[in-house]
């Protein structure tokens, strides 16, 4: 399936919402959709850790870590962990670290800044939540679809044949 984020903006403008353009595209993959799964944490990455290791297939985990930059969330070693389980693509309202690496990755990773420490692995946090951020509130089993132009929210599967 072909993601263009402006098609879908033109045909569903109002079933569907867009996310504010915080975040940088640090994956392989340019495009990507998928029923979005949700953790909500700070600074601790033990519970996204624990999801990637679960089946993704056609699933886009979404983390709101608070908006945190402190603390990396993603590095390469959970993001292989991702593409072993079959995720489609991971979003974090937070920071990632191995960024030269994650490119080489065939899976979508959004975030929002990148630095070289990472999280603590305590499990804290909640998961399947309705989470808020970048103007959005994200419900589990909610769809994504994103590309390089950006990031929409629809709460139905749409058909982009």
């Amino acid at each position: 399936m072909e993601i263009n984020t402006s098609e879908i903006c033109d045909m569903y403008a109002d079933n569907i919402d867009v996310l504010e353009p915080i975040f940088t595209n640090y994956g392989g993959r340019d495009a990507y959709c998928g029923e979005v799964t949700t953790i909500k944490c700070f600074e601790d990455r033990g519970l996204v850790d624990k999801v990637l290791a679960t089946n993704g297939l056609g699933k886009v985990l979404l983390i709101d870590g608070g908006g945190s930059v402190r603390r990396a969330l993603l590095d390469a070693e959970n993001i292989q962990l991702a593409i072993d389980n079959d995720w489609e693509a991971v979003i974090c309202f937070g920071a990632i670290r191995d960024v030269d690496l994650l490119l080489e990755f065939d899976i979508g990773i959004h975030a929002i800044g990148a630095i070289p420490v990472s999280a603590d692995e305590r499990e804290v946090g909640d998961i399947d939540v309705s989470v808020n951020f970048a103007g959005v509130t994200f419900v589990p089993e909610d769809h994504i679809y994103a590309d390089n132009t950006g990031i929409v929210l629809s709460p139905e599967p749409l058909d982009l044949d």
